[in-house]
């Protein structure tokens, strides 16, 4: 599904969002690369502190571990995180609507694949609940 959601938004037609269009270059140009970046960093270190349990699947792997340092100390879900920066960057310098909504979607998405995600966590490592706790979803410090 999460393959099929990048592939549509990707192709998916560009709707402008008339109201920002006096928006500098420089402005949309700066969130692009900001965003961007950002999700380089969080999917970079996300998959590099996952290693050998990195999975397309949701559930946790049999010999996994807890992994709360590094870029999981800041998000619980990097990877999902760097997916979300991509979209809103690329909506927010393209200014589309269509673009907009399916970011919309996509967030969506990952919060209900995280939360599932989520219920696994915990059956397998009784510490998730307070990591949780401590430890913003997707924004760091934020949601």
């Amino acid at each position: 599904m999460q393959f099929i959601l990048i592939f549509t938004f990707i192709i998916l037609p560009d709707w402008p969002l008339e109201a920002m269009e006096g928006t500098s270059p420089i402005i949309r140009w700066a969130a692009l690369i900001v965003l961007w970046s950002t999700a380089a960093i969080f999917g970079g270190l996300g998959s590099s502190h996952l290693k050998e349990v990195l999975t397309p699947l949701p559930y946790p792997v049999e010999h996994s571990r807890l992994i709360t340092t590094g870029i999981y100390g800041l998000v619980r879900h990097p990877l999902y995180s760097s997916q979300l920066f991509l979209a809103a960057g690329w909506t927010i310098f393209i200014m589309s609507v269509s673009h907009l909504l399916f970011t919309g979607l996509g967030f969506l998405f990952f919060s209900y694949k995280a939360s599932r995600e989520e219920c696994w966590l915990t059956e397998r490592h009784p510490d998730y609940t307070a990591y949780a706790k401590r430890v913003k979803k997707f924004i760091p410090f934020i949601y």
